[in-house]
């Protein structure tokens, strides 16, 4: 039964990502977290590995029938992501040794992704109409300095942009799509557009690698999960991208932005509000016995209002 209803939100989720372009990451990990119950961490590490699969075919694509990835760019992104994706992997593995607790790190910084997420969808598509009206003369195509918004700073912005979307992409499963797509058109306003697209894509598959091959060592990985996810995703990516053109994409994208923006708020503020007034709560306990009690409630009802039974209200 958990099979099918696994598959089944696969495909859901596919069909989405094949209708509006969004990546499956900010769809799946919230998704797995409220509808089925999944820690934080093991819905990280499975949809990373899930994205890394899923996104091959359509590098696929873009190299062999579009020639439209910059392995250039790919690489100076990939030069500050991926050491900062290791790194962070190592950070989370000291503290699981040392026996603290990653879900709240996790799953706050997953709050943070998808509100950046849902920003990014709102100003996606003016960014790519701009970045379509740029004429770029051919012989300038490739060189990253001529094209780029920083000049001589251009590889060094790169580099670091790489680097914060390591950080992120290791610690939530969502930025390697949405995120890095704007990141490339803010970098690379002279960029052609499928040139964007086909780049982004190609970086996003090893950084989604290795982030879900440190989560897969770190025991973040369901197997089975993964396995049924992706048996539902590819029938639904090949609808969703046959349905894209019958579906405006102006209706849907907004709604999708909304949607990630609530749940977004809904993961930040839960931990947020928990850890003020915890914080709070250590300073006046043992002078004001009464203001403790009701810090104690106040954090109670804070849980109890943003989560449900099986989001990890234990671990508050």
């Amino acid at each position: 039964m958990n099979f099918l209803a696994y598959s089944f939100s696969g495909f859901l989720v596919g069909l989405l990502v094949g209708v509006t372009g969004v990546g499956g990451g900010s769809l799946m990990t919230p998704l797995l977290v409220f509808l089925f119950g999944f820690k934080p961490s093991v819905a990280v590490g499975t949809d990373l590995l899930f994205a890394a699969i899923t996104k091959t075919g359509g590098v696929w694509v873009h190299h062999t029938k579009h020639s439209s990835v910059d392995w250039k760019v790919v690489r100076w992104m990939a030069a500050g992501s991926l050491p900062f994706a290791i790194a962070t992997l190592l950070v989370l593995k000291h503290l699981m040794e040392n026996g603290q607790e990653i879900t709240k790190a996790i799953t706050f910084t997953l709050g943070v992704a998808l509100l950046l997420t849902a920003l990014s969808l709102l100003v996606r598509s003016i960014m790519m109409r701009r970045a379509a009206q740029v004429v770029v003369r051919e012989e300038e195509e490739d060189d990253l300095q001529a094209i780029g918004r920083f000049h001589r700073m251009q590889i060094p912005a790169t580099i670091l942009t790489g680097a914060i979307l390591g950080i992120l992409v290791t610690l939530s499963s969502v930025g390697a799509g949405a995120l890095g797509t704007v990141a490339l058109l803010f970098l690379y306003p002279k960029m052609r557009t499928v040139k964007i697209v086909g780049t982004d894509l190609a970086h996003a598959i090893p950084l989604t690698a290795v982030a879900g091959a440190g989560h897969w060592a770190l025991g973040n990985v369901d197997l089975v999960l993964l396995g049924s996810l992706l048996v539902g995703s590819f029938p639904g990516i090949w609808v969703g991208s046959h349905l894209s053109a019958k579906i405006p994409e102006r209706v849907l994208r907004p709604v999708l932005a909304s949607i990630l923006l609530l749940i977004g708020l809904k993961f930040v503020m839960v931990y947020g509000l928990v850890a003020v007034l915890r914080r709070v709560d250590s300073r006046v306990v043992g002078c004001l016995p009464h203001l403790h009690n009701g810090l104690v409630a106040a954090r109670a009802l804070v849980i109890n209002i943003f989560t449900n039974p099986t989001f990890l209200a234990a671990d508050l």
